[in-house]
């Protein structure tokens, strides 16, 4: 067994663990404590701190010289090269609401170049899972991204959040719609690059998306036949994160053209 391997069978094991731990919570949404971050519309809750706390130590237990960087505990940097990248609820603002578009993203990357990706979402049990080079599966079954897909007969995923202007938020949608296309948004990321993966949705886009939220999605698409941009951009260090394009071949010139009209008026 290689050491990819070695991971992702203690990552497929955790995931299911994490996704009853946050099912427990997501049973009782009116007892738990929720804190605004950045803005209302950035909240955590005990929910979040909880299956992160259980996903690090669980993998710390079992490689201790990994790196861990998740969304609500930080960087913690490891001895070997390999680094988990983990985002416990992505989707809380769903979650919260009782609504049931949220997953658990789990990546493990060695050097820089992500090796694993897992995303589970617990209120439906789908599983997507891709391995470097082994392609991509949803519950067991290969996927593969919408070859003959195009913005203007598929809808494309899209992501805003308050880190980004609105009036680049509104100048992408405007290019969109006025290009024919439409988009698709649910308030998760991760589960939005997944369906991409899956052959759901044409495509992605969001100007600024932080590791965690993407890094297991990314390799989904590729793994699925699909094309992603460089994440992050220019060179960028991981934490910062960056803008995130991905979907099939077929959009990808049609999805940057836009992009760049919407960012140059």
């Amino acid at each position: 067994m290689t050491e990819t391997e070695r991971r992702q069978d203690l990552a497929l094991t955790l995931i299911h663990q994490a996704g009853q731990l946050a099912l427990d919570y997501f049973d009782r949404l009116a007892t738990l404590e929720v804190e605004t971050k950045r803005d209302g519309q950035d909240v955590v809750s005990d929910a979040d701190r909880a299956v992160e706390d259980l996903i690090r130590a669980t993998l710390a237990r079992a490689f201790g010289d990994d790196g861990l960087l998740g969304e609500e505990r930080g960087h913690e940097p490891g001895r070997n090269g390999w680094l988990w990248v983990i985002d416990p609820i992505d989707g809380t603002s769903s979650f919260l609401a009782g609504l049931r578009d949220w997953c658990i993203s789990i990546a493990a990357m060695k050097d820089g170049v992500t090796e694993l990706g897992l995303i589970l979402q617990p209120t439906t049990g789908d599983l997507y899972s891709a391995i470097r080079g082994g392609g991509a599966t949803l519950n067991g079954q290969p996927i593969h991204v919408a070859d003959r897909a195009g913005i203007t007969s598929h809808a494309l995923g899209f992501g805003a959040n308050s880190r980004v202007a609105k009036e680049v938020i509104s100048a992408f949608v405007d290019a969109l719609l006025a290009a024919g296309g439409m988009f698709y948004r649910n308030g998760s990321g991760a589960l939005m690059l997944a369906y991409v993966a899956a052959g759901r949705l044409c495509g992605y886009y969001e100007a600024h998306i932080n590791a965690w939220d993407c890094m297991a999605g990314l390799l989904l698409i590729r793994e699925a036949g699909g094309w992603t941009a460089d994440f992050p951009p220019d060179g960028r260090p991981l934490e910062e994160g960056g803008a995130v394009l991905a979907g099939p071949a077929s959009i990808r010139e049609d999805l940057s053209a836009l992009v760049h009209q919407s960012a140059t008026g």
